[in-house]
């Protein structure tokens, strides 16, 4: 039984960091049923397949009628949380907003997870991941100097930014409640999540410890801070920061301590060089296995085929396989109360008949909705 058993969740179907909140929340042990809609929705992976939506039940409801916009409100009424992904003003317009729902549940936490937040010049405004974190600071601090700065996996906002933001925001506001009784809206914004993310960066740079890209500690700019590539094409990372790991570092690559000192900032170039050509004199799986019992902080890059089947994360069962589909196990670890066993994604309506009549709705009146289209 997961840590949060006996919350209920649920979740308008959107993208991004709303299926990632679910998820997490669901790995913790709420119930989250979706409302999905009824027409087709623009997703990146078949919903079935969907690790975000692993634990969590389906209902499909036309919120576009007044029929499905009180099948939603019944779900609501018995739900601890809402958690919502439109444009600003969507919900209302459903009315399914804040206000809408406070009268039959002032215990509700509804939350709201979009890019821009709920105000702002922008907040109207389409956008996705690479643009909430480009107006964060956050993009042009990374990557080469000479190169435009890379396109990041959607990791870093929607994920870490957004939904990972969103759900220890309602976990607060849950706690909150119990101790006033009431609920709150939850303005749960990709850019301040990513904002938040860059704290020790921007307190580094005001201390005179962080400059232009390309000449900082965790940008790739020192050669002890990078990836290289080998002889087989692959990839190392090297995160060798401390002294002693750098000195580890150098004996693993055969190299002469006094020789390739990096006290002279001078010589970074030609240390960036020498590890270049080094690295690149073998394959990964030969410096794996040399750095393998050192703590020079030397990886190899894997794929995520590699970093299922890696040791390390099998004896950690840091992957678990859900129906067909390999994906990342419940995290993070609480060691009293471990996640149940996850259900495979559901496809939408999967569960429609289930939670109608848990709220009550007779045979007929079930089929009357879906005969008239206002559930599937």
């Amino acid at each position: 039984m997961g840590a949060l058993s006996g919350f209920k969740v649920t979740h308008l179907a959107s993208l991004g960091p709303g299926p990632y909140a679910a998820m997490l929340l669901s790995d913790m042990g709420c119930e989250v049923t979706i409302i999905d809609r009824i027409e087709p929705m623009m997703v990146s992976m078949p919903q079935e397949v969907d690790p975000r939506r692993r634990g969590q039940r389906s209902i499909a409801l036309d919120l576009k009628s007044a029929e499905g916009r009180d099948i939603a409100r019944k779900l609501i009424a018995q739900s601890d949380v809402l958690l919502e992904g439109m444009r600003p003003g969507v919900a209302e317009r459903l009315g399914l907003g804040p206000e809408d729902c406070f009268p039959f549940n002032p215990g509700l936490v509804y939350s709201r997870v979009t890019g821009w937040g709920q105000s702002g010049h922008l907040a109207m405004r389409a956008g996705h991941d690479i643009n909430y974190v480009a107006l964060s600071g956050a993009l042009l601090a990374m990557g080469d100097l000479d190169r435009p700065p890379p396109v990041p996996l959607n990791l870093l906002g929607d994920y870490a930014g957004g939904g990972a933001f969103a759900a220890m925001g309602i976990l607060a506001a849950l706690l909150e409640r119990q101790r006033t009784g009431r609920g709150q809206v939850l303005d749960a914004a990709i850019v301040d999540g990513v904002a938040s993310l860059t704290a020790a960066t921007m307190g580094m740079r005001a201390a005179g410890l962080w400059g232009a890209r390309g000449s900082n500690l965790f940008d790739g700019s020192v050669p002890w801070y990078r990836t290289y590539r080998t002889s087989d094409n692959a990839f190392v990372a090297v995160g060798a920061l401390e002294p002693a790991f750098y000195g580890a570092l150098l004996q693993g690559l055969g190299l002469d301590a006094v020789e390739w000192s990096r006290a002279d900032k001078a010589r970074w170039p030609a240390i960036a060089k020498k590890l270049t050509d080094v690295f690149a004199s073998q394959p990964r799986d030969h410096w794996q296995q040399i750095f393998a019992s050192t703590d020079a902080c030397v990886s190899p890059v894997l794929s995520f085929d590699e970093a299922v089947s890696n040791p390390h994360h099998r004896a950690r069962a840091t992957y678990v396989q859900i129906g067909k589909v390999p994906q990342p196990a419940p995290a993070p670890r609480l060691a009293s109360t471990s996640a149940d066993q996850i259900a495979e994604p559901p496809r939408p309506g999967a569960h429609t008949d289930m939670v109608l009549r848990e709220l009550g709705l007779s045979e007929p009146d079930i089929a009357n909705l879906r005969a008239q289209a206002y559930a599937l």
